[in-house]
């Protein structure tokens, strides 16, 4: 006979370092429950299918696989979305954008751009947050654009629209108030990329040149094309880029250019403003 407090005391993880939180979320998913059911009930008994299930779930997560991954979905903001493996995983240090992003532009009606949306995560969180706003995410990957339609449809959001684009490519004559981006910006050779959850996430959706620039050159370089006069550009970065990111924007015109600190006070997202 086998509990849920036995399951959960015998689980090793030992690779990562949420183990506790990892198993417990296994757990729940095995039984199709939520994490309050572990705590509210530890000595029920499990049954022999959610066990297996449960096992083959730590497995998976022993060979480093992202918790997110196994169980297909991810919170981000005040939405529960799906992920997989074409896709980065929605991290909280990405819910500063949004925060910004509604803060820059205070508007009910507004027309914002996400720029390699993925999962669609921060422009379903902005249409969420903005039911007046009419927010279009793009991404190149066909995989990509079709897993964040999933995600827009399941959650009814109708001011969200989702398309196919590599940056700006289909986007010509459009301009918007508001462009936000969580663009690749990690260095080719950053030891960074074979561990943790990162082995597992799409190198195109991280990597971006020897020094982690390229694709946030070419959106600042593209982005005033695209921004309506007093326009906002958003840019989520690494931990070290972001005078690099202040300086390009000053370079192609962007005015009231700084750089807001993520919860473990790294710089972590660059906005700058186009003159009105």
């Amino acid at each position: 006979m086998t509990i849920i407090a036995s399951l959960l005391r015998d689980a090793q993880l030992p690779e990562s370092p949420t183990a506790r939180l990892d198993a417990e979320l296994l757990l729940a998913a095995a039984l199709g429950k939520n994490r309050s059911y572990l705590r509210t009930w530890p000595e029920r008994i499990v049954n022999s299918e959610a066990a297996q299930l449960f096992a083959s779930y730590l497995q998976r997560r022993r060979l480093g696989e992202p918790v997110a991954y196994i169980l297909g979905q991810q919170g981000f903001w005040s939405l529960d979305l799906e992920v997989a493996p074409h896709t980065l995983i929605p991290r909280p240090e990405t819910e500063l954008l949004v925060e910004l992003a509604l803060a820059c532009v205070p508007q009910p009606e507004a027309r914002t751009l996400d720029l390699g949306t993925g999962t669609g995560a921060i422009a379903l969180a902005l249409g969420r947050e903005r039911a007046g706003w009419e927010v279009v995410g793009v991404d190149r990957v066909e995989d990509a654009v079709a897993l964040a339609e999933r995600n827009r449809e399941r959650l009814g959001l109708t001011n969200v629209s989702i398309r196919a684009s590599h940056w700006f490519s289909a986007l010509q004559g459009e301009r918007f108030d508001l462009i936000v981006s969580n663009p690749p910006y990690i260095r080719q050779q950053d030891p960074h990329l074979s561990a943790g959850d990162v082995r597992f996430e799409p190198a195109s959706a991280l990597v971006s040149g020897s020094d982690g620039l390229d694709d946030i050159r070419q959106i600042i370089a593209a982005a005033p094309e695209h921004l309506l006069a007093g326009g906002w550009l958003l840019l989520e970065h690494g931990y070290d880029q972001a005078a690099q990111v202040r300086e390009l924007l000053a370079r192609h015109g962007f005015e009231q250019i700084e750089s807001r600190e993520d919860l473990s006070g790294h710089e972590r997202v660059t906005l700058g403003r186009l003159p009105c």
